[in-house]
């Protein structure tokens, strides 16, 4: 439900969240799908998010090391296999 206004197409919700109203209808839809409040559906989608930047994070220190290859070097390669 919207218990705010709308201003540039966001619709503005209790408190300072802020949502697209298609995706305000989308995450409703899953929540009741779910049986699930729309927090915790927002909440799980934040930490999947977070854990999926701590994931990046960790293996890019476990490769800080190699060598950086150009994109250019990567094409050479990629033609040079026939790949392209």
């Amino acid at each position: 439900m919207c218990t705010g206004g709308t201003n540039h197409g966001l619709t503005y919700q209790t408190g300072n969240r802020i949502f697209d109203p298609a995706m305000h209808r989308a995450l409703q839809h899953k929540a009741l799908d779910t049986s699930r409040s729309l927090s915790d559906v927002v909440n799980n989608a934040v930490r999947l998010s977070l854990a999926e930047d701590a994931e990046d994070l960790a293996a890019f220190e476990e490769r800080i090391n190699e060598p950086l290859v150009s994109y250019e070097a990567v094409l050479k390669e990629l033609k040079a296999n026939g790949r392209l």
